[in-house]
């Protein structure tokens, strides 16, 4: 007698009901349990150990932002080299020319540095000046 398809999701059907009830179980446990004395001291906002000057909205300056991006890309650029290079020595044998795959990367690397280039001329990096031209 065969089981159904569905059944094969079992076990993974418990896995997730056992995380959730676990979780809920802890969050349920600690609110029961833990002590609620509320002061004037415990309400205050804490900042790794700095007594809280102003406001907490201040604005930030757009290039934190802009170096936040380009972080992003460039690591995504990284991740993406990572399977290439494992790979390299069987790309022959894939692509049917044995330089095909190294010039490919090269267009890739082109690219990004192109990239890196056109932030460099633009002075993203530069944080010796405050531009309001960005």
């Amino acid at each position: 007698m065969t089981t159904p398809y569905h059944w094969q999701y079992l076990p993974l059907m418990l896995d997730i009901l056992v995380a959730f009830g676990m979780g809920a179980f802890m969050v349920i446990a600690s609110w029961f349990i833990g002590r609620k004395r509320f002061s004037k001291t415990k309400q205050e906002t804490y900042e790794c150990g700095m007594e809280p000057q102003g406001d907490a909205r201040g604005r930030f300056s757009v290039r934190f932002y802009l170096v936040a991006m380009l972080f992003i890309l460039f690591d995504v650029e990284v991740v993406f080299m990572m399977p290439w290079a494992v790979i390299y020595k069987k790309l022959p044998a894939l692509t049917g020319s044995q330089f095909f795959g190294f010039w490919e990367m090269i267009v890739y690397l082109g690219f990004g540095g192109g990239g890196l280039f056109y932030i460099i001329r633009k002075g993203v990096l530069d944080w010796s000046k405050d531009r309001a031209d960005l």
